[in-house]
């Protein structure tokens, strides 16, 4: 096998349930990178994976030399790489509203979820709605632009639609006041070529090591 910080394309090792693996994912069909997806799996040991330094943290990506961890970080280094389409915006002021709002959904949702996943099924699933409840609240918000705060896609929504879509797969329902603005949210990002991309795991390598 090839060493990780050997190979000559960008090469995203990831997990299935992580959420920061979808963002990553997202974004780098949004830009159409080319790259390589290997799937670590647990319990099996990959040596060239372990050689990164990086602790076993899901997302990695890997870019020649350069290696990196940290959804946060990994996004905005393929923002800035792969300039085109912009996934942030131009002006600083907007920009630095971007990074406090994806702060606080890794803080306030992402916790969450990671949190609910580890519990028993009632305890979960109660975690859950109680998040979706919050979201619904948020519904006046995302019926004011075509995408979350803005009429462009963004690195905020490759934060919000792996969210999304995690409930959807809890087949958590959203009804009620505020459901309707985040239906259509989720039908729009949902459809969106990155989006579909991103669940096809495409190109991508497996790695099993025994």
């Amino acid at each position: 096998m090839i060493a990780a910080n050997k190979r000559s394309i960008i090469t995203l090792f990831y997990d299935e349930s992580s959420l920061g693996s979808h963002q990553v994912k997202m974004v780098l069909a949004e830009k159409e990178v080319p790259h390589e997806q290997e799937l670590i799996q647990p319990d099996i040991i990959n040596e060239d994976f372990l050689e990164l330094g990086t602790n076993g943290e899901l997302p990695t990506l890997v870019d020649r030399d350069l290696v990196l961890f940290k959804p946060r970080i990994i996004l905005e280094y393929l923002d800035e790489r792969f300039p085109h389409p912009p996934l942030m915006p131009v002006y600083p002021v907007d920009r630095a509203k971007s990074r406090l709002l994806m702060h606080r959904i890794e803080q306030d949702w992402f916790s969450v979820i990671e949190q609910a996943e580890r519990l028993a099924e009632a305890e979960k699933m109660k975690m859950l709605n109680d998040l979706k409840d919050e979201l619904l609240s948020f519904g006046p918000i995302f019926a004011q632009k075509q995408y979350f705060l803005s009429e462009v896609f963004s690195l905020v929504d490759c934060y919000i639609a792996p969210i999304l879509h995690r409930l959807q797969s809890y087949d958590i329902k959203f009804n009620g006041a505020g459901s309707k603005a985040i239906k259509n949210y989720m039908d729009l990002v949902f459809e969106r070529p990155c989006f579909v991309t991103s669940l096809k795991n495409s190109p991508q390598k497996v790695i099993v090591e025994k």
